[in-house]
């Protein structure tokens, strides 16, 4: 596995031989990988002659500095995993490579991006967008892939893509679960242990047949703090925090 800095590195190999005229997968990652991020590698090499996985912890999209600082950074063990995987390249720059301007150029999305976690977390997705965005344009991908976890993300990103005729093609893949139904997250690693065997109950709760209020009642009787249970897209979601760590998670809707 090749691991890349630079842009202008990563677009000199881009255009080299090496990778023209084959079919290239993208996987954008904040690191501290799990089963989830490795299905959307195993996709992608399936799907493609060579793959990248990103990893880049995006500043912009914390609307909370205690957050990002205490995001989970597990570098060393990422890139083993990586390697394990058969991952071809690894994009790894620093803020300064991305944010050059210093985010004073940004992607606003003036819908869907302002509901649910939209609305609890001010500037989050033009964060995302933004850098994604930026990804997308260095790494030059044929095919990006995003989890269904993040499902109003995909949407977003899916939508930003159309807009502005990127030739990335968005595919998004389902939700990887724990045994025990909790939605791989990297969050998780800041869970507990009492908050990580309470956990799973969030996806429990939202999967059962209860009208959005009701669940929204069972979740705060479970020891959640709950911010919104909504229905979009033939699919409930749910925002819970337990503690300081923000749990998200979506389902069909069973009718």
């Amino acid at each position: 596995m090749r691991i890349i800095r630079k842009v202008k590195d990563w677009r000199k190999l881009r255009s080299s031989s090496l990778l023209k005229n084959k079919k290239l997968g993208f996987v954008p990652t904040m690191g501290a990988l799990h089963a989830g991020h490795l299905s959307l590698i195993k996709k992608s090499k399936k799907e493609n002659q060579k793959t990248i996985v990103s990893i880049f912890v995006n500043p912009t999209q914390f609307n909370d500095k205690k957050d990002l600082k205490n995001y989970p950074r597990t570098l060393n063990d990422d890139i083993k995993k990586l390697r394990e995987e058969g991952t071809d390249f690894l994009f790894l720059p620093d803020t300064n490579e991305i944010y050059a301007e210093e985010f004073t150029y940004k992607v606003s999305e003036s819908h869907i991006s302002r509901l649910m976690c939209g609305a609890f977390r001010p500037g989050h997705f033009d964060g995302a967008l933004t850098v994604v965005m930026k990804l997308l344009n260095i790494i030059d991908a044929d095919s990006a892939y995003f989890g269904e976890k993040d499902y109003q993300q995909y949407m977003l990103i899916k939508g930003m893509a159309k807009a502005f005729f990127l030739k990335t093609k968005i595919i998004p893949s389902k939700t990887i679960r724990e045994k025990d139904g909790l939605a791989m997250s990297s969050r998780n690693l800041l869970l507990n242990p009492r908050q990580r065997l309470l956990a799973p109950k969030l996806h429990k709760i939202l999967n059962s047949r209860k009208s959005p209020e009701q669940i929204k009642e069972s979740l705060n009787s479970a020891r959640f703090e709950t911010e919104y249970v909504k229905e979009a897209w033939q699919r409930r979601f749910a925002s819970a925090k337990l503690g300081k760590v923000r749990l998200i998670d979506n389902v069909k809707i069973k009718r």
